[in-house]
């Protein structure tokens, strides 16, 4: 499998990360000593408790995101490996942040490392267990699961209008979007979703099985690989 990587943007949303962190927790501190320093001073001390813990949810996001190792896409790349050199990923290179394409097809992939239950019903996600950590994420406004079918319906609109421009005389076959979540401890329950909701072993077997089944055209393959990065590595159980 091949791999195209923005190392640029992580290198650069990771720095973000760090730097707004650091900087929410002199903010933090800084209102914590006017509050028990000067407390005739209690608007001062409320703003900057206010914007330190606002800055602090931003170096959250960007931290999970981008400074965590492994990160969204070494997860997927370690999952994803042996899959074959006909296959290539895109990691924050291409207009959607994960792609996978190959002769199963164009594959958004949405990358979740959520525990606990995971469960689709009644066209609703849940989520149950998980541990205290993602429960105290979670409570934070992080980690959430969200709504992961219409995350990879807006997801295909920006591939479908990327490749309407740039590839205007290809006709561009269905693009599909698959859920992965890849903690050891999730338990998933997801039959009925709208997209493949599956663990990285699980889908790297369906999409195998998608290849024999519904072959990608290699013309539209070929011109989708050439409009994008190029890789730069391989796999190397590939």
């Amino acid at each position: 499998m091949k791999i195209a990587t923005n190392h640029k943007l992580i290198k650069r949303n990771s720095r973000i990360g760090q730097i707004t962190s650091l900087t929410a927790l002199g903010i933090l501190a800084a209102g914590m000593y006017i509050t028990f320093k000067m407390p005739d001073k209690v608007g001062y001390s409320l703003a900057a408790l206010l914007f330190g813990f606002f800055l602090s949810q931003i170096g959250m996001y960007y931290g999970n995101r981008w400074g965590r190792s492994p990160r969204p896409d070494e997860v997927l790349d370690k999952s994803l490996k042996g899959l074959g050199r006909d296959y290539t990923i895109y990691h924050y290179s291409a207009p959607t942040p994960h792609l996978l394409v190959g002769p199963s097809g164009l594959w958004v992939l949405l990358h979740f490392y959520q525990g606990g239950t995971i469960n689709y019903g009644n066209k609703r996600w849940r989520q149950k267990g998980g541990g205290f950590i993602q429960s105290y994420l979670k409570m934070f406004g992080q980690e959430n699961i969200g709504r992961p079918d219409v995350e990879g319906a807006a997801e295909v609109i920006t591939l479908k209008k990327f490749f309407k421009k740039t590839l205007p005389e290809i006709e561009i076959p269905e693009i599909y979007t698959a859920a992965i979540f890849s903690n050891p401890n999730v338990d998933l329950s997801a039959k009925d979703s709208p997209i493949p909701a599956l663990t990285p072993k699980d889908f790297k077997e369906f999409i195998k099985q998608k290849a024999k089944d519904n072959p990608f055209p290699q013309l539209a393959l070929k011109a989708i690989q050439d409009v994008l990065p190029h890789p730069d590595s391989e796999s190397k159980k590939d």
